[in-house]
């Protein structure tokens, strides 16, 4: 077996293989020369100096040894072809199998020059952790998950935090308009300078310059508007390319004998017969199970919901299905819809009446019981139910 790509979609595609019952060799590589670690820190607790880099590690030294799996870090993939993949030095690994979890690299924009941060490698957080320890102000190009973390992790350092947001509302492709709004809120109500629609045109020394030709200074800027899948290493396979690794449903590779993917650069066939890239924690894990099940033939899991969080400014945002399937939004409960508190706020998501995505703001004891109605695609009557049956018991 020959896992190419060493965050957590690869790790826990060893550590699934093992448990499945696999007992031969397993080849795991990595382009980073750091051992397997754990992204969600990155822009929290370790951007805010709480934890130190060997807190993120997934896997020590002792449990990489325990799985039986040879390392070849710092070795990005540069080429695929049937039954071996070859590495940036020239040599060559073989397998009967293998699983490509390359993941996403971050996007940037057009001229965008080396001093300005982004945020996804392990080295990215501590360049910029040293540079906001001296920062009086800082630019945040993008309001999404990554964006409004880091703009929470340097509000509560004391720095003076402006995010710049393309788009009406924050993240209104996962959300939608109406639900983002609270996200601005969360960010506003944060103490962080929030303006919308604003489009980067250039950068200036010490700062962004916008179309409406106003510049913005900072001591320190960050990009963070997602990630591109990591795939030019793939470009001779003959794959189509255009939206992450073409995949069925189980994760195996369309056009290519045994090759499977996942993680965020696969784009997996799901129940509507397109196929979607879900770049989430949970789904990258729920996929490495799928995955290591088809490879060793063993059962497969049951079938998952995907799941996202972030936090930020001392709250929990979760989301539990598809929020873009939707075709209707409703209040089931709290108040922040309505202007009110932002905090206890629950919001379903609904397509032809029924339950497709909860979507909680500080409100993780409720929006966890919504994970079997998802899974049911219950009614609107029926999560309206469930709602009605925690307020009385409050």
């Amino acid at each position: 077996m020959l896992v190419v790509g060493a965050g957590l979609g690869g790790i826990r595609t060893v550590e699934q293989l093992r448990q499945a019952g696999y007992e031969g060799r397993i080849s795991l590589v990595g382009a980073e020369p750091h051992p397997p670690y754990d992204r969600p820190p990155l822009s929290k607790q370790l951007l805010a100096g709480e934890w130190e880099p060997e807190r993120v590690s997934l896997k020590d030294d002792a449990a990489l040894e325990d799985l039986g799996v040879r390392l070849y870090l710092g070795l990005p993939a540069v080429a695929l072809r049937p039954g071996e993949v070859e590495l940036a030095d020239g040599s060559v690994l073989a397998a009967d199998a293998i699983v490509l979890a390359t993941g996403v690299v971050a996007r940037r924009l057009p001229g965008q020059p080396d001093s300005v941060h982004t945020l996804r490698t392990l080295d990215d957080a501590l360049a910029l952790r040293a540079e906001l320890e001296t920062a009086e102000s800082l630019v945040v190009v993008g309001a999404g998950f990554i964006g409004a973390e880091v703009a929470s992790t340097a509000a509560a350092k004391g720095v003076a935090v402006t995010v710049l947001e393309a788009a009406p509302v924050p993240l209104a492709r996962g959300l939608g308009e109406e639900v983002g709004g609270l996200a601005g809120r969360l960010l506003t109500e944060g103490g962080v300078e929030l303006r919308l629609g604003a489009r980067i045109t250039g950068f200036t020394d010490g700062g962004v310059e916008l179309a409406d030709g106003t510049r913005v200074a900072a001591d320190v800027v960050v990009v963070g508007i997602g990630g591109v899948p990591d795939l030019e290493w793939l470009a001779d396979t003959g794959l189509d390319l255009s939206d992450g690794v073409p995949c069925d449903a189980g994760g195996r590779v369309v056009g290519l004998d045994g090759v499977w993917a996942l993680g965020d650069a696969a784009a997996w066939e799901g129940p509507d017969g397109v196929r979607h890239r879900h770049e989430h924690w949970t789904s990258t894990s729920d996929q490495a199970t799928v995955v290591a099940r088809a490879i060793t033939g063993t059962e497969a899991p049951p079938e998952t919901v995907p799941y996202v969080w972030s936090d930020q400014f001392g709250l929990k945002i979760q989301v539990i299905g598809e929020p873009a399937a939707a075709d209707a939004v409703e209040q089931l409960l709290g108040e922040g819809l309505d202007g009110g508190p932002i905090k206890g706020t629950v919001v379903g998501y609904f397509a032809d009446d029924r339950l497709v995505a909860v979507a909680g703001f500080g409100a993780a004891r409720y929006v966890v019981r919504y994970r079997a109605l998802l899974q049911e695609k219950a009614s609107r009557g029926a999560a309206r139910e469930l709602a009605a049956s925690f307020t009385r018991k409050a």
